[in-house]
C-alpha cells in the first residue's frame, strides 16, 4: 500500500491546523494554480508527513470542490513516495495544507489529475529545497 493515504497521514486537529495557519510559511505553484502551507518540526517522536486540502466555498459548488479535493489526494498520494521517506530519514514532522490558488469553478469546469499533478511536484520540489536549507 505505497500509495495510500492513510489516517496517520491526514491533518486533521484543530490545534495542528492552527499551528500551520499562524506558524507556518506558504508557497504557489508557478503557475498559481496551487499554493500550499507548510510547516515543520524537527526531532519530535514521530515523523513524516501529515497532509490535508482546503477548498474554500468560494470557488465553486460542494460537487466542484468535492472533486478538486479528490483529485488532488489522488496526486498527492501517486506523488508522495519519495517526499516522505526524506522526512522520515532527516526525522522531520511535516505539516502540510494544500488549497486552490486561481482555480475556480468559472474558469475550470472540467478537472483532472493532469491539470494539477505537475504544479503539486513542484509544490513538493519548493518544500523539499526550503526543508533541505534547515537540515
Amino acid at each position: 500500500k505505497k500509495y495510500s493515504f492513510s489516517k496517520e497521514e491526514r491533518l486533521r486537529q484543530k490545534k495542528d491546523f492552527q499551528k500551520v495557519y499562524s506558524n507556518g510559511k506558504v508557497l504557489s505553484s508557478i503557475n498559481n494554480k496551487l499554493k500550499v502551507n507548510y510547516y515543520f518540526e524537527s526531532s519530535v517522536n514521530e515523523s513524516g508527513i501529515k497532509a490535508a486540502f482546503v477548498v474554500s466555498k468560494k470557488f465553486g459548488n460542494a460537487v466542484w470542490r468535492n472533486r478538486f479535493k479528490r483529485v488532488l489526494r489522488a496526486a498527492y498520494r501517486i506523488s508522495k513516495l519519495e517526499f516522505a521517506e526524506y522526512c522520515v530519514v532527516n526525522n522531520f514532522l511535516l505539516y502540510l495544507i494544500f488549497s486552490p490558488k486561481t482555480i475556480n469553478q468559472k474558469q475550470n469546469k472540467i478537472l483532472n489529475q493532469n491539470f494539477i499533478i505537475d504544479d503539486l511536484v513542484e509544490l513538493l520540489q519548493k518544500v523539499k529545497t526550503k526543508l533541505e536549507k534547515h537540515a
